[in-house]
């Protein structure tokens, strides 16, 4: 049988060699590397890290945890992540490379690369990708992802959001649905939004557009130039309703 081990060529880089071992080897090196993680958590539970199930924990050698921190079960902590204290880091979790400040609570998400100001909250379901960096007291809600692009404190996407490339200010506040479209096909374009400005649900944002401080965007409105501070911004279809409309078609009558 052949299995992959840690290995060192020999300039002492690590690297991954093919060699053949048998049940009895695999399980000896199996429970060996099984030792070493668990003897990681352990240096961070006497460290005062609480960890919900300390045998699904997998945490790297070069990362930090703050005291009174707590780690869920199934989460993943690698290269050199520093977590703050009194952090809650929830089931599912994966967090790669990213500075975590004190007293933030992360769901069942995944961040790399990336900072967390305190206080903040994150997920469940939410994609931080490289180059983010999210401000103290701001949320990141279920379904959102973060691409290259900074929240300021108290800002908040709840959900189902995606900013990528953008540079949202304090407070402003992101509605259901909205996207920074970033990407025209050929290059990406930054986009901003200042502070204090509201962009209602469904909105976008086409590259590269900026939005003024206080700035209010109506619902399904789609952004094409820029939006001066104070102002209101709407641009959508006039409802049009015809009575009886339903009826006269029999558009919703079942053929039996």
């Amino acid at each position: 049988m052949i299995y992959l081990i840690d290995s060192s060529d020999n300039k002492g880089n690590k690297c991954m060699v093919e060699k053949k071992m048998s049940m009895k080897q695999i399980i000896a090196e199996e429970e060996r590397k099984e030792q070493e993680r668990l003897a990681i958590v352990l240096s961070h539970i006497q460290a005062g890290v609480t960890f919900v199930d300390w045998k699904t924990a997998y945490i790297g050698q070069e990362v930090s945890i703050g005291e009174g921190t707590t780690i869920g079960p199934c989460v993943i902590l690698e290269g050199n992540t520093k977590i703050g204290r009194d952090c809650n880091i929830g089931h599912n979790t994966k967090i790669v490379d990213s500075v975590i400040d004190d007293g933030v609570n992360i769901q069942c998400s995944v961040i790399l690369e990336s900072t967390i100001g305190s206080r903040t909250k994150v997920g469940p379901f939410a994609y931080l990708r490289p180059g983010s960096h999210i401000g103290r007291d701001a949320k990141v809600g279920d379904f959102v992802e973060v691409k290259n692009s900074t929240m300021g404190d108290g800002a908040k996407a709840s959900h189902l959001t995606y900013i990528g490339d953008a540079d949202v200010g304090d407070g402003v506040n992101l509605g259901c649905g909205v996207v920074f479209v970033n990407y025209n096909g050929s290059e990406k374009n930054r986009s901003t939004v200042e502070e204090a400005a509201f962009i209602g649900c469904n909105t976008n944002l086409i590259a590269p557009v900026k939005v003024g401080k206080g700035a209010y965007v109506a619902a399904g409105t789609t952004i094409t130039k820029d939006v001066p501070s104070g102002a209101l911004c709407i641009g959508r279809a006039k409802d049009m309703i015809i009575p009886d409309w339903v009826e006269k078609r029999g558009i919703l009558k079942k053929k039996k």
